[in-house]
């Protein structure tokens, strides 16, 4: 997810040359305060240690933009002036892209952005985050202390994306529920199924924070896992996280008071990386090549011995076996868990519909999901007030509906991406894109041929 606010920017990869563009709008970058309409490169700092091209593009979050250099480096800029959340995160570097300050050995593979935290890998399996403190499991904090944490919490309340209209209206059933249990970090845990989420304000929105601290904090924080445990890629949701290891375990933490961590049960708050069971695998994961052990959940027989992709959205996740089949968990509010109804998932529940077809790419946005297929075809589900499934209505679809446009007509979808309310495709030398335009996240013009790594 790139992000969940109102101020958001694409950014996109050119494969052959290593360059960055974007569009939309980041206020700290644009002090004209009007957005990007056509793509516009980005270039590397000119700092010798920043590094000479690309290699990898991140997104952002609300108000900022991130990619790594072939130097391992952490790349930020648009952060906004005024101690929001994205000055924060991002670095607080504005419009000149500058390397985020984490320690000097740390070379970085992959990173993700949240509405307001960040988390990234590192080339030996580490894993950093820093930004929402809710998002900030317990670990090593890293750096000195900085202004940034004495922000004021008027402050946090302007910039708070968890408004009435982005809450459920009403309390929401689920498939999987539970009575009175314990939670992953000890605390009792009673049936959730009843309460209204509390979001209306930023006392209770922050409430599972450490008490009496601030609620966001920019030192990144070493994340403690478990001896051995290498970690892969990473995806950042609007207040919760996943983590893949190389054997194809997904590890989460953060905010699960929909069901978005996976474990069963309404967690509020996810302190320390907790595994999530997704199917049942053997011990050594994906090194046992001649494993054919399959896992069986909610009803479901689920293809696959180990998870080879992961997707956050706002307050929902989704992973992909290595069999190609989807299973979603979180908010269902708008159908996007893509199991037919408006139920939320606590559990990881494949998507039966899918079954058959194997799934090769996943992204998540606030309120839906698309998916590609082996084939090359995009799937999409949840919510669609702004057309950001492509089906060119703005009805929202509980099932994954096959998107039939003209456009994608002879097109082999390669890697999908999701913003707040707009997506994207890389098909094969194109990029198509759909959903809110409001700062200019679409770019009218794409002069240049894309690659399939971005």
């Amino acid at each position: 997810m790139n992000g969940e606010g109102d101020e958001e920017m694409k950014v996109e990869m050119k494969r052959e040359d290593k360059s960055v563009y974007m569009c939309g709008y980041l206020p700290g970058a644009l002090p004209q305060r009007s957005p990007i309409l056509s793509p516009v490169e980005v270039k590397l700092p000119h700092s010798t240690d920043s590094g000479r091209f690309w290699t990898d593009v991140c997104g952002g979050g609300c108000g900022f933009a991130m990619a790594i250099s072939d130097a391992g480096k952490l790349i930020t800029w648009g952060s906004t002036d005024d101690l929001g959340q994205s000055y924060v995160t991002s670095g607080k570097h504005g419009e000149t892209p500058e390397p985020f300050p984490l320690p000097n050995e740390v070379s970085l593979v992959r990173a993700a952005a949240g509405w307001a935290h960040c988390v990234c890998v590192t080339v030996a399996g580490e894993v950093y985050t820093w930004g929402w403190k809710e998002c900030v499991p317990s670990g090593k904090v890293v750096g000195e202390p900085n202004t940034a944490q004495g922000q004021e919490k008027d402050t946090f309340e302007r910039h708070n994306p968890f408004l009435p209209e982005q809450a459920s209206p009403r309390p929401q059933g689920s498939r999987s529920t539970v009575g009175i249990a314990s939670g992953v970090d000890g605390k009792a845990i009673g049936d959730e199924n009843t309460k209204r989420r509390r979001v209306s304000s930023t006392k209770q929105v922050v409430e599972s924070s450490s008490a009496g601290d601030e609620p966001l904090s920019a030192l990144p924080c070493l994340v403690a896992l478990n001896p051995g445990v290498r970690i892969a890629t990473v995806a950042a949701g609007g207040r919760h996280t996943l983590a893949l290891s190389d054997v194809g375990q997904v590890w989460g933490w953060g905010y699960g008071g929909e069901g978005q961590l996976g474990l069963g049960s309404r967690i509020r708050m996810v302190s320390s990386p907790h595994p999530i069971p997704c199917i049942a695998t053997s011990s050594t994961g994906k090194d046992r090549s001649t494993s054919h052990q399959r896992g069986t959940m909610e009803g479901y027989r689920i293809p696959g011995t180990y998870i080879k992709g992961i997707a956050c959205g706002g307050r929902h996740s989704a992973v992909i076996t290595d069999a190609g089949a989807l299973l979603t968990f979180g908010w269902g509010l708008y159908g996007q868990c893509g199991q037919g109804s408006t139920d939320d998932e606590l559990s990881p529940t494949c998507v039966s519909s899918l079954l058959g077809i194997r799934v090769d790419g996943v992204a998540a946005g606030l309120w839906h999901t698309i998916c590609i297929s082996g084939d090359g075809d995009v799937y999409a589900f949840g919510g669609n007030q702004f057309g950001q499934l492509g089906t060119g209505t703005d009805q929202a679809e509980t099932l994954p509906r096959l998107l039939d446009a003209p456009s994608l007509e002879n097109e082999h979808a390669r890697v999908v991406s999701c913003g707040a309310r707009h997506s994207a495709v890389v098909t094969d030398g194109k990029v198509f894109c759909w959903g809110w335009n409001k700062y200019g996240q679409l770019p009218r013009f794409l002069h240049w041929t894309i690659g399939t790594d971005c």
